[in-house]
Parts: C-alpha cells; structure tokens; sequence
C-alpha cells in the first residue's frame, strides 16, 4: 500500500518533483565535479610548479673560504630520506672555464650537474637534439642558445673546455632553450666538471624540486636540515611561497563555490516543496480524517525527498566525475583521476539538502481534516 500511494503521489505532482529534480541533479553535477578536482587540484598544481624548477637549495654555510663547497655525500643523505615529496634532487658544480684553444678562447660559465635529475626538473626546456643520457657521461655535453649561438654551437659540434690547467673536449649532444640565466651556460656531467676543476667528491650546492603545499614544502626541509648538518636549507621564496598561496586560495575558492551551489540547490527544493505543500493540503486532510497518523502521512513526503536528493544526487554525481575530467583537460591539459567515493559523499549531501528543503512539508502536519472537509 505504501508504494502505490507513493508512486501515484510522485505522478501527481511529476512537474515540480522534476523541478527539484533538476535543481539537486544540477547542484550535485557541479558539487562533485569541484570536489573531485579539489582532490586532484593539489598534485596537478605542484606538477605544474614543479616545470618552473627547483624550489629547495641546499648550499654550505657561509665561511671565509673563496669558494665554499660542500661534501657530494649530501646527495646520497637526501636520498636516503626516501621522502615522498621529493621529486628530484640535482648538484651543481659551477666553473668560469674558457672555450677554444690557447689565444681564442671564449670566457663561459660551465655547469657540471646530473643531466637525468635537471631534466626531471625542467621538464619545460626546449632541447633541439638529445638530453645527455648517463649522468657520468664524460663525453657529451649541453650547450644553453645564448651560449650555442656565441660559440656557434648546433647538436653535434665538439668543443674543448678549459680551465686553470686543465681541459676537456665534449660533443654537443643539444642546444637548451631555458629562458634564464642557464641559456648562456655550457652543461657537462658533474663527474667530468669535478675532474675539470679538481674538486673529487664535492658540489657547490645541490637544488631540489619538492611538491606540496607551503606545509609539505616545510616539512621536508625540516627533515632535510636534520640529515645535513652545517649546510643550509632554504626555499626558493618567489615559488614555495607563490605554490602554496595559490593552492589555498584556489581550494579556499572552491569551497565557496561548493557551498554557494548547494544554497541554491536548496532554495530550489524549496521552492518545489513549498508548491507542493500547498497541492497537498487536501490529500493529507483525507489521510489524516480516515485515521492515518501524521507519522506515518510524513513519511511519504519525506520518501519523496530522499527520492530526489538519490536520484538527482546519483545523476548529478556521475555527471560531475565526467565535467572534471573536461576542466582538468581545459585547465591542466591532464585528465583528472575519477574517484567513485566522491558518488555516495555527493548523494549524502544532496540528502541533507533535499531534507533541508523539504521544511514547508512539516506545515502539513497541522492540516484539520474538519477545515478540509468543509472545503476550507
């Protein structure tokens, strides 16, 4: 009995049930599809970040020695911390070496680094020809354009280095196109740029790519610190701090949104529901004349509320999982990853707004059945 009085209730009033329908489904679309793109804002973000370079430095503490320099173990330490954050970690040895032969050689800034670890970590430079590929590989070397296009320099062009009394000859492997000061750089493997400057076993500092937010960031700089005594550890203020306001101020924005659409979704079920009250005066006047309970007359309309709130919530939800893949293509141009736990938490809240719609229905509770059947 109770089925078929629901079904024909929810025939009798399909127009504005289809309203509130429509004002969960649309509310829930743009909920979930917001709440899943939270979820994957903050690693998308940081992948984004993390193509403008390094934003750790670790370098040794100031001293009176002309050039400071730091134990190459550090490198080995860092890793050691098997921090997740991480997502790459390069050493630099910097040399202002010469190129060309005694009396025509040119002055140039030479960096000696782990090519695998820059490469992870300036995934936006342009390359023309190759990425050098072993990271002790003694006999190939990068050229930055500014420097490439001084030297006349293209991929596969060999130039001989030197510095102090040393020197080495290397094959162009590619031209890098930066954007900063590394365009006027010549890049060789740090084993070859330790032998060049005979520094065995130690680096000038050591830059490091960690993603997160601000607090992520903090932490593992604290942890860095505490495994590398007397070095320093400090951010790249411009894009740690840059990284993790943006990021709070975006989830700080889709919360707004998120809240902001379920107010109007519920003003939506409320204005159907409050409709309907009124078309249901009679209906409960008779139920209640021929002896039902006004539990049990509640109970209909709050089955209708959880009517809509599931089924709007559940068409809504896999609509929202389907435009966030679409921003996440826009906006990242990477699909964002569908996660089905944002289905059942977006039906749970369209309950609790299809419930908190549902108000003006309490009003026919204090329905007279004599005043409906007088026809009052």
């Amino acid at each position: 009995m109770f089925w078929r009085i629901f079904s024909r209730l929810l025939w009798a009033s399909r127009g504005r049930l289809a309203l509130a329908l429509l004002a969960v489904a649309s509310g829930a679309t743009v909920c979930a599809a917001l709440v899943n793109l939270d979820w994957d804002a903050g690693e998308k973000f940081t992948r984004e970040f993390r193509a403008l370079g390094a934003n750790v430095v670790i370098a040794p503490a100031p001293s009176q020695d002309a050039t400071p320099a730091m134990d190459e173990n550090a490198m080995a330490r860092i890793d050691a911390l098997h921090l997740p954050g991480i997502v790459a970690a390069a050493p630099y040895v910097y040399l202002a070496a010469r190129v060309g032969e005694q009396g025509s050689a040119v002055p140039v800034i030479v960096a000696g680094t782990w090519f695998d670890q820059v490469a992870r970590m300036n995934s936006w430079w342009k390359v023309e020809g190759q990425w050098v590929t072993g990271r002790n590989d003694r006999e190939h070397c990068m050229a930055g354009q500014d420097a490439a296009r001084l030297l006349g320099l293209s991929p596969g062009s060999r130039l001989t280095l030197q510095y102090a009394k040393q020197q080495m000859r290397c094959t162009v492997s590619g031209v890098v196109t930066a954007g900063g000061s590394e365009d006027s750089q010549i890049f060789i493997s740090l084993a070859a740029a330790q032998a060049l400057a005979q520094l065995d076993g130690h680096i000038a500092l050591a830059q490091v790519s960690v993603r997160g937010e601000a607090a992520a960031i903090e932490e593992v700089m604290r942890q860095m610190a505490a495994a590398l005594p007397g070095l320093e550890v400090r951010p790249v203020r411009q894009l740690a701090a840059a990284e993790g306001q943006i990021l709070e101020r975006i989830r700080a924005l889709l919360l707004a949104t998120v809240l902001l659409i379920l107010a109007l979704s519920g003003l939506g079920v409320l204005a159907a529901t409050a409709g309907l009250a009124i078309e249901r005066r009679r209906d409960v006047g008779l139920m209640k004349a021929i002896g039902g309970p006004v539990r049990r007359v509640m109970r209909f309309f709050l089955a209708e509320a959880m009517f809509i709130a599931v089924v709007g919530g559940t068409i809504g939800g896999g609509a929202g999982l389907l435009l966030s893949r679409w921003i996440g293509q826009r906006v990242f141009a990477a699909a964002i990853t569908p996660r089905l736990v944002v289905l059942p938490l977006t039906i749970a809240v369209m309950m609790g707004v299809a419930l908190a719609g549902a108000l003006p229905l309490r009003l026919l509770g204090r329905v007279r059945p004599a005043e409906i059947l007088r026809g009052e």
